[in-house]
């Protein structure tokens, strides 16, 4: 069944886009607390009341940016594992994906920084979880079916996966030289999925 679109749909839909848009940028630029409403509202070309009509408080409308930079980064680091040559390589090509997303601003102050301190850890770990742990859990089944890994619980392991690779994400995103500690913690990741192969 196909719904048919309004004007006030398209019209919401943009107003939704431009105030994530707006937040997004300074979020990623100040941080969540240096940012005001009035100032993302400028930002997006809207009025307050839009704001608030689309969003029930500055809160809400973060949990929206992080929502889209989850997806943002599931979908880039899937795309980066389509092409690598097994499910085990493919572990490590998304791992050294969400590395490389770590350096990056938007990424290390919304996702890393910000998230878990704005949303609370339940809610930041469950909309990661919810982007993440599938992806890591096929390419876990993928790898054991394959006979790269040992037969093993899939779940558990994926939960300890992701979060060596959170961490090790945190760890490149609050460093001074983020190229440096990218290639630090990627050597470790690599030695610990080797490991797991052995």
């Amino acid at each position: 069944m196909h719904v048919k679109r309004t004007k006030h749909d398209e019209r919401s839909e943009a107003t939704r886009g431009a105030l994530i848009a707006a937040a997004r940028a300074l979020f990623a630029l100040r941080g969540f607390a240096a940012v005001g409403t009035e100032e993302i509202v400028r930002a997006a070309g809207v009025t307050r009341g839009a704001l608030y009509h689309q969003f029930a408080d500055k809160r809400e409308l973060f949990a929206a940016v992080f929502e889209q930079l989850e997806a943002e980064l599931a979908q880039r680091m899937a795309k980066a594992a389509a092409g690598a040559p097994d499910p085990l390589a493919a572990l490590r090509v998304g791992s050294d994906a969400w590395l490389e997303a770590a350096t990056e601003p938007d990424v290390g102050r919304i996702v890393l920084l910000d998230g878990p301190a704005v949303l609370g850890w339940e809610r930041w770990r469950e909309i990661g979880m919810r982007h993440g742990l599938g992806l890591v859990e096929a390419a876990l089944q993928a790898a054991m079916d394959a006979g790269l890994l040992a037969p093993q619980p899939v779940r558990p392991l994926a939960h300890v996966l992701i979060g060596a690779v959170d961490e090790a994400a945190l760890y490149v995103a609050t460093a001074e030289d983020r190229p440096v500690a990218r290639a630090e913690v990627g050597a470790v990741l690599d030695a610990l999925l080797t490991a797991l192969a052995a």
